[in-house]
């Protein structure tokens, strides 16, 4: 199937990768890795009910990775020619000379990586023709713009259909690879009233066209999104509860995320250093890393270095219960990688059993946010001030929206203060949850 999709079949791709560790070799590398891949794909975008963008992407790529000892250099290529392979080895020997030696630079270890290779189901080309996706952008968008008078602009809907495929390996023999696939629609709408303008949007992401949203259902959300958020206000500077719903909610475990990966632990440059054992959520926080979800968006059987990914509790009842670290973090900290070279594989964050309503009764009085802006995160400290906009509750019930306000804290604290997480789980980028509620952080806005 994926010989049909791409100019290249696998087994080409597994030749070059091949031919690349024999060219390091010949030319002295006591060690090699290679990565080669293909990817292509069409993005149709619409606006106002107008055709605006109609792209083709179709892309090729080798990167070269060699070791001299433990001098260590890299370069890449995207022509796949004979020539330009030599070129490429030896550019990557000649950065190696010129390097330091690192006694933790290298491959895997050998035994580390994967022997097993199950399908996952990643793999679902969408032969699209560019008038039906033209269809669907309008059917999204005109959905959008349907939902009431007051919107009256647009950025548009675009439906995007794309497809990749890779061959990793080294010169321990791993030679492993895969095809996947991508798809997404989305929608971007501004409503106005009396002055007053707000942007909101929505979309849908998958590995198999049957799994995204209905386009309709996509522009309706969008739409309801963009109108709720008129005459918004801003809201006195206090303490408060503070519910981020689902879509924000997945920023708390990106930095989660960067606060126990190797890089920054090795560095220091961490809040959650040498918390592996320790309570660093409330008690009532779980999350899972599962490798083999099936259509999952960050699945996989080997990481980005051919090691054996595995599934794990990674925070069990609020304990953290590991890091998330390639070959060379690991051997910074005198530990064994956890297979996380390239990142996280599908973070699921366990529901507390409270559905979405539930949540705004527990937080009473306080504010709910729907949109993060900013980067105010300070990965050694911990310290967070990002701007917010969203809906201020009362009595447990959305009394209005809420704009130009800022939410701050600190996320050690931030973490021991989640107390619940919603039913109404979603999935963005690999990771899987629902709202989420603080008991309180600072909302700066009027005096």
């Amino acid at each position: 199937m994926a010989d049909n999709t791409f100019s290249f079949s696998k087994d080409v791709l597994a030749g070059i990768a091949s031919r690349v560790l024999e060219l390091a070799q010949q030319h002295g590398a006591s060690a090699a890795e290679t990565d080669v891949s293909e990817g292509l794909g069409q993005t149709v975008s619409v606006r106002l009910g107008e055709v605006e963008t109609i792209e083709y992407n179709q892309d090729k790529g080798v990167s070269v990775t060699v070791y001299l000892g433990q001098k260590k250099g890299h370069a890449s290529t995207s022509d796949f020619s004979e020539a330009a392979l030599q070129d490429t080895v030896k550019a990557a020997l000649d950065i190696a000379r010129f390097t330091a030696e690192d006694e933790c630079s290298g491959l895997a270890d050998r035994q580390l990586l994967a022997t097993d290779f199950p399908d996952l189901d990643l793999f679902h080309p969408w032969n699209l023709p560019v008038e039906q996706a033209i269809e669907l952008a309008r059917q999204c968008e005109d959905a959008a713009r349907a939902v009431d008078a007051r919107i009256r602009n647009s950025e548009g809907a675009s439906v995007s259909a794309q497809a990749s495929h890779f061959i990793y390996a080294n010169s321990h023999g791993f030679l492993a690879g895969y095809p996947g696939s991508r798809h997404s629609i989305s929608a971007a709408v501004v409503a106005e009233e009396g002055g007053s303008m707000q942007r909101d949007y929505w979309y849908s992401a998958a590995r198999h066209p049957a799994d995204l949203d209905d386009p309709l259902k996509i522009g309706r959300i969008a739409g309801e999104r963009a109108v709720r958020r008129l005459s918004a206000r801003r809201v006195k500077t206090g303490q408060y509860p503070v519910l981020f719903e689902a879509p924000v909610a997945a920023s708390l475990l990106g930095h989660l995320v960067s606060a126990i990966s190797g890089g920054n632990l090795y560095r220091k440059s961490s809040f959650l250093l040498d918390c592996q054992g320790q309570q660093i959520f409330h008690p009532n926080i779980t999350v899972d890393e599962d490798p083999f979800v099936l259509r999952g968006m960050s699945s996989g059987a080997f990481d980005s270095e051919g090691v054996e990914t595995s599934a794990r509790r990674l925070v069990d009842q609020g304990v953290l219960q590991g890091y998330m670290l390639a070959s060379y973090s690991a051997r910074k900290l005198g530990l064994q990688t956890t297979g996380n070279a390239g990142g996280p594989h599908n973070l699921l964050v366990h529901s507390t059993g409270e559905s979405f309503d539930e949540l705004l009764l527990q937080v009473g009085t306080g504010l709910l946010v729907t949109e993060l802006l900013g980067h105010g995160i300070n990965t050694v400290t911990g310290d967070y001030s990002r701007g917010a906009a969203g809906f201020w509750v009362e009595n447990g019930v959305i009394a209005y929206p809420v704009e130009e306000i800022t939410i701050a804290g600190n996320l050690r604290e931030m973490f021991q203060h989640m107390v619940a997480v919603g039913t109404d789980t979603l999935s963005r980028g690999g990771k899987v949850m629902g709202s989420v509620l603080i008991e309180s952080m600072t909302v700066a806005g009027e005096d």
